[in-house]
């Protein structure tokens, strides 16, 4: 990955609390993985305003640089507070662990 795709990643990574890169947006997710992940944090009770998403569809150096960024090779890919969370399987894991409501919880109440 080039240095301005890694740039731009960072900065949307640490620019916001709770970003999700995903296929399609919050309102349409254009595969399952995405879909379900967005319903997982919906389910966490995180509001909408909450919510980064990228959709990497519209951008073929983020789709494939994010996989390289975070050395995690599907999308959806979770980022709380600037770290890789993981994808819709780990977010379902951690949902039905409680964990990621409290995460969610504390990055929104900060």
């Amino acid at each position: 990955m080039d240095q301005n795709t890694r740039q731009r990643i960072d900065e949307i990574v640490k620019g916001h609390s709770i970003v999700l890169f995903m296929k399609g947006n919050a309102s349409f997710p254009q595969c399952g993985f995405s879909g379900r992940a967005v319903q997982i944090l919906n389910a966490c009770g995180l509001p909408s305003s909450g919510l980064t998403t990228v959709n990497v569809l519209e951008d073929e150096a983020i789709r494939q640089g994010i996989k390289e960024y975070g050395n995690w090779p599907t999308i959806p890919q979770l980022y709380i507070k600037g770290e890789l969370i993981g994808g819709s399987d780990i977010m379902a894991e951690m949902y039905e662990s409680g964990e990621l409501q409290q995460l969610v919880s504390e990055t929104t109440s900060h």
